[in-house]
């Protein structure tokens, strides 16, 4: 079975990104899943982009995006895209829109198709932080978040994102733990 995991470069002055750092230190399998692992640009409809062609071309059987978000302390799979462009801070392109649709003629949302439960129960187990959240807000991770669900609208391949905390509120090594044990809760049947 293959799984695309992504993460991203940094952002907003950042040096480091704990998300592409948590992905990096996966290895190449865990369980069931072979892993491929893409860092993305913080930029609007630039990340996905750059993911559309290794989803034509590596055809997963499951998709997980990663995304920093600061302020969190725990590992929160998202139940939400929202069709919603509103950043608070301007993107590595400097694009700051607001209030504009991702994808004008698209659902007001999408829920995620990963086992968003399951994976937080499995970090938790394990002592990680863990917590469901809502959504992934309206900045560049719900972007890709969003267009990803669009994309694999009736495919039948499960997606969604997870945010993870920045290294200073959890070390990657650990966020990398949490992030296998969610692999993990994906059952490779359904």
């Amino acid at each position: 079975m293959k799984l695309l995991i992504t993460g991203f470069e940094p952002f907003g002055g950042e040096e480091r990104n704990a998300s592409w750092d948590a992905v990096a230190l996966l290895p190449d399998r865990i369980g069931p899943w072979e892993l491929d692992k893409l860092c993305l640009p913080v930029v609007y409809g630039e990340a996905f982009r750059v993911l559309a062609p290794h989803l034509a071309e590596k055809r997963p059987d499951a998709v997980i995006c990663v995304g920093q978000a600061g302020g969190r302390t725990a590992i929160t799979p998202e139940r939400v895209a929202v069709n919603l462009r509103d950043a608070r801070i301007p993107d590595n392109a400097g694009n700051q829109p607001r209030d504009e649709a991702v994808e004008p003629q698209g659902p007001a949302a999408y829920f995620s198709t990963l086992p968003v439960r399951q994976m937080t129960e499995a970090i938790r187990s394990a002592g990680i932080p863990a917590a469901l959240s809502l959504s992934a807000g309206a900045f560049v991770c719900n972007d890709l978040f969003y267009l990803l669900m669009h994309s694999l609208a009736g495919s039948g391949v499960p997606g969604g994102f997870i945010h993870v905390p920045a290294a200073k509120d959890l070390p990657p090594d650990q966020t990398a733990r949490g992030l296998a044990l969610a692999i993990l809760a994906i059952n490779p049947q359904n």
